[in-house]
Order: C-alpha cells, then structure tokens, then sequence
C-alpha cells in the first residue's frame, strides 16, 4: 500500500493509525519514499520518532525490522554471525565442509533488511549511541544496500527497504552519514498540537481537560528535569486523570499525579516549587 501522493494523503494516511504528523513531517516521510532515500529523524526522548517509523510500516503493510543501537553493537549484533555451536557439531560429525553455508548463518537486522523478499521498513533506532565503527559499517550498507560475505560473496538487496534513522542528539553523526539521508528534527509538540494529541488518543478525557494538560506540560518541559515528560508519558498521566475521575486540574489533581509524568524524586520537587509553589 502506497503512503499516498500528496502531504495531506501522508498526515491522513498516519492519522489514520493514531500518528499526527504536521506537514513537515508529512512532507519529509512523503518525499524519503519519493525519493528513496534513508529518513534520519532527530530531537529529544519522547517526541514521536520511533512511531513515526512504526505507524509507517503499519500504513504501507510493511514488515518492521529494527536494529535498537546501543554502545558496543558491532558488526555480529548488527549484521551477521555464524552459529558456531552449530559449526562445531558439523565438523564434530565428520563433515568440515560447507560449515559455513546458508544454514550456519544467523542474520541480524541489517542483513535480514538487505535479504528481505518482501517489502520492509528498516528502523535503526538511537543511531547516535553507536561507536564510529560501527557507523562506519551502517554507512556502507546506505552505500549500497549490500554486503560482502567473505564466505558466501556479495549480497544484494532484492529491494530497497524503507529506511528510518532515529537520533536523540546525544552526540554529532558525521557528515558522511546525514548526507545520505534525509532529515527531520521532531520537537515536542505545541500545547494545541499536544492537545489535539491527547484528544485523539484519550477519547475519555474531558475536553477542557486536553487543553489544561498540554498548558502543564509545556511548563514542565521548560523546566531544568533530568528527564522531561514524553509525549507517550503525557498520555499515560491523561489516562490517569480519566482513571481518578479528575474534573479540573488544580494543584491537588496536579500534586497526586506527578509522579506519573516524572520519573526522578528530584524533578517532582522541582516542579512542585515552581508550578506549585510548595
């Protein structure tokens, strides 16, 4: 199933699976698929990133295949290995030939993205925590969406997956790397965005209620947190409100339900001084 043709088929098309893009974001998913090329989504923890690939996949019928970057992913967590327990009990039964065929190898993510049949969508999540090294690696896969095997020769893509990368900025990718993509920063959203957000996923909510939530969020998110309240936290603490039966946020609904959008003691604190006061 096609994405759609214009920006406004995109928003409606993801709008349809529960995912408000505006029409940035909708223009940008519209044209990575255009043009086929890798989409690397930047901003903050929370802001929609990952489900933005997900509700992707989820509007094309595409298959997910995410590879989650962590610090120290090399090339056997992110590629391939063989399975050498495997190779042992060949050899051990008398046969030290074809060890390693296609039976002996393990694909993971980018391999089983390039070796896919049927169409995928590729999500290299947190590309930022990876080592140069294995940027390195992630590069020459854009490259070329192939991979050498020195055991088994050159593996080709059948077809070229649908591509996203997702980064909180913890660190610079390099130049080399954007340039194969294309890019688009999600920040968090506006309170009438937020609001909206919020309406359409908590149909439970009281309307007004929508509009008071976001106001407190984008308080909160100006404040100096060790983690700020992400927009899947945000809708947790909505359904929360619905849940306890609030009917107006004041301080006391806003007090005995923090601990729902903060997740450190000292940011409860903070915010109870500063929106509070207490």
């Amino acid at each position: 199933m096609e994405i759609g043709e214009s920006k406004e088929d995109v928003a409606a098309s993801l709008r349809g699976v529960g995912y408000l893009a505006d029409t940035t974001t909708a223009a940008t998913v519209l044209l990575a698929e255009r043009l086929g090329r890798p989409l690397l989504v930047e901003g903050p923890a929370g802001t929609g990133k990952t489900q933005l690939a997900k509700s992707f996949a989820e509007v094309t019928g595409r298959r997910l295949i995410r590879l989650q970057c962590y610090e120290g992913l090399d090339e056997a967590r992110a590629l391939y290995e063989w399975d050498y327990r495997k190779q042992l009990l060949g050899i051990q039964g008398g046969s030290a030939e074809g060890v390693f065929g296609e039976s002996y190898l393990i694909e993971r993510p980018l391999l089983e993205a390039i070796r896919a049949s049927d169409p995928v969508v590729l999500l290299i999540d947190e590309v930022d925590r990876l080592d140069v090294d294995t940027e390195a690696l992630l590069l020459e896969v854009l490259a070329e969406f192939q991979v050498s095997i020195p055991e088994l020769g050159t593996v080709r893509a059948a077809q070229r997956p649908a591509v996203f990368l997702t980064s909180n900025n913890s660190r610079d990718l390099s130049d080399a790397l954007k340039r194969r993509c294309l890019f688009l920063f999600l920040d968090y959203p506006t309170p009438e965005r937020e609001a909206e957000i919020v309406r359409a996923a908590v149909p439970g909510l009281l309307p007004h209620l929508a509009g008071q939530a976001a106001a407190i969020l984008r308080s909160l998110r100006r404040l100096d947190l060790r983690k700020a309240p992400s927009i899947s936290e945000s809708l947790d603490w909505c359904r929360t409100l619905c849940v306890l039966g609030v009917e107006e946020l004041d301080d006391a609904a806003v007090d005995g339900t923090l601990q729902v959008l903060l997740k450190y003691q000292s940011d409860i604190e903070l915010a109870r001084k500063e929106l509070l006061g207490t």
